[in-house]
């Protein structure tokens, strides 16, 4: 019964450190995508901007209401920048209907690199 035991807590241990590992890789990777696409929000280049979310299958009015560059909204960050084109394109994408949104809800999600 005791091996029985052994091999249940090594078996246990070695499936929670995969899922840890997992969370690591998954936050690597999300951090990755935002670092790319406020990349490609300073590009002035629409059509690069647009392949970049497309290729992370991100919206983008999901883009232009919860992604931050450097602590400024990807707008104003793009337009703080000279990009122009594409913080209009993304402008587009939340303006057009008008809703009434809680501002203080909205969860923003903020990665800060260097050029």
């Amino acid at each position: 019964m005791n091996k029985l035991t052994s091999l249940a807590v090594a078996t246990a241990f070695t499936l929670l450190s995969s899922m840890s590992f997992s969370s690591h890789a998954t936050e690597k990777h999300i951090e990755s995508a935002l670092i790319d696409v406020c990349k490609s929000a300073l590009s002035n280049k629409v059509a690069k901007y647009q392949k970049t979310t497309k290729s992370y299958n991100l919206q983008n009015k999901t883009v232009a209401l919860k992604v931050m560059c450097n602590g400024s909204d990807i707008i104003d960050f793009a337009q703080k920048h000279g990009a122009y084109k594409t913080a209009a394109r993304i402008e587009r994408s939340i303006s057009g209907h008008v809703n009434i949104i809680d501002v203080a809800k909205i969860e923003k999600i903020n990665v800060d690199f260097t050029l």
